[in-house]
């Protein structure tokens, strides 16, 4: 046997191998193609189209038909977070885009409109299409225009699609996409709940955070640098009222995109572990047992699983400064019957003092803050503070994530002292605490930071989110500091 002597060599070995190793009765490429262009169209119907997070119903027919879609470019303006709008472009008036759902086969008569009122022409390109640009050489449609295409339905899988007008990025950065499904001919195995959400990375002029109408940025799109990173076109879309029902017991579907531009997903569902993923939206091909699943923008996939015990599970991009500061956070909330055996909840709290260990500080070096000489400048410097130690758990907004990190927008027991506001900061929280009608257990660390930096930061909560405006003062923090031993404990 000859042994190759280059890499070209290597790798024409290697698909030889794998060819042989396939097994000659392997389909050619594109003979699934042709049969799909040979299926009979039977009929037509009009499509079920649905917002996010519901899904249409799965399709039962057994033959292929003309489907006839109508989806309507609208620019809307409405909430990205609480208090922060945008002017989102929209398919069908909400970002996502409507989820559109066909079988593969079938023959689709695809009808974009575009809103009078729109400002900007608009196109669309469907990753499930066969043919130049996905449909966008056919559908640049100017405000208050029509444009007609048709295309087969050639290959089954779950598909982004979006705006491909120039600026793509700005584009799809202002909300221009949704996913549609190509079903198998066989179907999807059954499942008790389909739900529908897609990923996306917006960029504003103003910071994370900052109130009114933000414009959009291409110099942090271009740069890859977003403020936020959501669920559905908002921090709060599945969170709250909105988060995703389930019943213990019974199996969940989530049809997952990321429309981007940029970022890609590491999706996961704290909690959960998915039974069938079928990634980048591939339905021939299925994984098991998988935690995490990668999803690059422009791409989605399918995850199943069941949901075993009740409780909330939370919807996260891992990459976790996205969710946890950037908003990329939704929730599943389950109803149902307790199974002690799959999950017990916690059966004890016991003290857990190690040799040389204490409560929890988080430990910062010390350094001198500018003191502020007006509350204007106290507040303008607690909100660095606030991103640089807080966000994180109670959130940009002051909202803080259910059942886990109580609220301060509104919130009561902030609002009743200040004195012990600074107490809880200066020493720590252990224990229940309830903050507007609602319970929550965990622990708060002590924070070791200035006087100064903790006047700052308390002023400008109480400046924030519907609260009472109090200001705190350097010589309070002082005063009703509690001192915290060189081990963590509290000394007094």
């Amino acid at each position: 046997m000859r042994y190759p002597n280059s890499w070209n060599q290597v790798k024409r070995l290697s698909a030889l191998i794998a060819f042989i190793l396939a097994g000659a009765s392997n389909a050619p490429a594109g003979d699934n193609d042709q049969k799909n262009l040979d299926e009979q169209i039977k009929g037509e119907e009009r499509a079920v189209l649905t917002d996010a997070p519901n899904v249409p119903p799965a399709i039962t027919r057994k033959n292929a038909t003309k489907v006839i879609v109508h989806l309507e470019v609208k620019e809307v303006e409405g909430e990205i977070s609480s208090g922060v709008r945008y002017v989102f472009w929209t398919f069908g008036g909400k970002v996502p885009g409507k989820f559109i759902r066909i079988r593969e086969g079938d023959l689709v008569e695809f009808h974009l409109d575009n809103h009078p009122s729109s400002k900007m022409p608009h196109n669309i390109d469907l990753h499930a299409v066969t043919g130049p640009g996905g449909g966008a050489a056919s559908s640049f449609t100017a405000p208050g225009h029509s444009s007609v295409f048709s295309f087969k339905a050639l290959n089954p899988g779950l598909y982004i699609y979006h705006c491909a007008t120039a600026p793509v990025a700005m584009h799809v950065a202002n909300g221009m996409y949704g996913l549609i499904l190509v079903e198998p001919k066989g179907g999807l195995p059954k499942v008790d709940y389909e739900y529908y959400v897609v990923q996306g990375d917006f960029y504003t002029k103003g910071k994370n955070g900052d109130k009114g109408l933000q414009p959009f940025s291409m110099v942090k799109a271009i740069d890859e640098r977003p403020d936020y990173v959501v669920f559905n076109g908002s921090t709060s879309s599945l969170l709250e009222d909105r988060a995703l029902p389930v019943k213990a017991g019974e199996t969940v579907r989530l049809f997952i995109g990321n429309g981007g531009p940029n970022m890609t997903s590491s999706f996961h569902v704290i909690g959960e572990i998915f039974d069938r993923v079928w990634p980048e939206g591939n339905t021939n091909t299925v994984t098991e047992n998988v935690a995490t699943t990668m999803i690059p923008a422009g791409s989605a996939a399918i995850v199943d699983f069941k949901v075993n015990v009740p409780g909330n599970y939370v919807l996260v991009d891992h990459s976790l400064t996205r969710a946890f500061n950037k908003g990329a956070l939704g929730m599943i909330k389950a109803s149902g019957e307790e199974n002690k055996l799959v999950y017990s909840g916690k059966i004890s709290d016991e003290v857990f003092l190690p040799e040389g260990s204490g409560i929890r500080v988080a430990d910062q070096k010390s350094a001198k803050a500018p003191v502020a000489t007006s509350k204007v400048e106290r507040v303008a410097a607690g909100r660095a503070v606030y991103a640089a130690n807080c966000a994180a758990c109670h959130q940009s907004n002051g909202e803080g994530i259910p059942h886990a990190f109580p609220p301060l927008a509104k919130a009561d027991f902030l609002n009743a002292d200040k004195l012990r506001a600074i107490k809880v900061v200066t020493g720590g929280l252990t224990g229940k605490v309830t903050v507007n009608g609602q319970e929550f257990n965990g622990v708060m660390p002590a924070w070791s930071l200035s006087d100064e930096d903790i006047a700052n930061v308390l002023s400008y909560v109480y400046a924030s989110w519907g609260n009472s405006g109090k200001e705190v003062t350097a010589q309070e923090v002082k005063a009703n500091r509690v001192k915290v031993g060189a081990k963590g404990q509290v000394v007094e």
